[in-house]
């Protein structure tokens, strides 16, 4: 597979004015795109991570038209929203010197049952599974995290996110 170099460089003129007028030129790096992604057709696309290379193939759901044969983009969302909750306790966690391995979690996706289509709810049941007993501040901390992580704070406000914790020692 070919990595493609996505970087552009734009020059800006900046002006500044201290006792005369200067002119500086400004490289400014664009970041480079994160997913390629190509229409298969028959409702399917595949993304690939260009960084890693990793691929990922997505369906319509059978309710939408499609065969259902791999995560739609709405399972996709909201395994983002499970995903970053646990990487974000992660980070906390290690932080802390805490051990989360082997926690889990289950997600439902609810689409809405009015036009239009999208999602109205996202359930996250964490599994959380530690090493030793944790204190109620230890757990409020982690949990505070998983609240907070980017694609909670992404969704739409319409989105409910329901997520329940259960904490276990293992």
């Amino acid at each position: 597979m070919c990595k493609i170099n996505y970087f552009r460089v734009r020059v800006v003129q900046i002006f500044f004015i201290n006792r005369k007028l200067q002119s500086y030129t400004l490289f400014k790096l664009f970041t480079m795109p994160t997913v390629h992604t190509t229409y298969l057709g028959d409702l399917r696309t595949e993304a690939v991570h260009l960084q890693s290379g990793t691929t990922i193939i997505t369906d319509a759901p059978t309710d939408n038209n499609g065969k259902g044969e791999a995560f739609s983009p709405t399972d996709l969302v909201a395994a983002a929203l499970g995903s970053c909750m646990m990487t974000i306790m992660g980070i906390v966690a290690r932080r802390d010197e805490i051990d989360l391995k082997g926690s889990q979690m289950e997600i439902t996706k609810g689409m809405s049952a009015e036009p239009p289509r999208k999602i109205a709810k996202v359930e996250v049941k964490l599994s959380m599974l530690t090493g030793t007993e944790l204190s109620d501040a230890e757990k409020a901390k982690l949990e505070r995290a998983a609240h907070t992580c980017p694609v909670a704070l992404s969704l739409h406000p319409d989105i409910e996110q329901a997520i329940t914790f259960e904490w276990k020692v293992g």
